[in-house]
């Protein structure tokens, strides 16, 4: 069965200058201010879409790997990923650099490894961002 999820943007403005609330209605578990100073430049206590994407996407990749190592009997004692995601004002998202690092009981540097990239080229986010370059950084903890 499929799963749909929901968020919902509320924008007042014009670019530059208005504002925005993005709330994960699914969940309800949060409510986000957005503005394309955020986006553009940074602003501290202001997400960006790109932000909330590197937020799935470390998930995402997390889930996977947590996968794919148990499927193959190596249970991981924990994973930490980060997921950069890099915006280029009139460009767009350019890419998605992933840096990972996991405790896993028996596994080698070179194993580890090849999960991981087998992790990043099949976990939905990733398929979803086909469009962009997505590079990682891989090593055991």
């Amino acid at each position: 069965m499929a799963l749909t999820s929901e968020a919902t943007t509320v924008w007042t403005g014009d670019l530059k200058s208005g504002t925005g609330n993005v709330t994960l209605d699914s969940s309800t578990a949060a409510e986000f201010p957005v503005t394309w100073q955020a986006r553009a430049v940074g602003t501290p206590n202001t997400t960006n879409p790109e932000e909330l994407l590197g937020a799935a996407h470390s998930a995402c990749f997390s889930m996977a790997l947590a996968n794919g190592l148990s499927a193959a009997g190596h249970v991981p004692d924990s994973i930490q990923t980060t997921a950069a995601i890099t915006f280029e004002a009139g460009v767009g998202v350019v890419g998605s650099h992933l840096l990972v690092s996991a405790k896993i009981p028996g596994l080698t540097e070179e194993e580890f490894v090849a999960f991981a990239e087998d992790a990043k080229a099949n976990c939905p986010i990733s398929k979803a961002l086909a469009g962009i370059p997505i590079t990682i950084e891989a090593e055991l903890a």
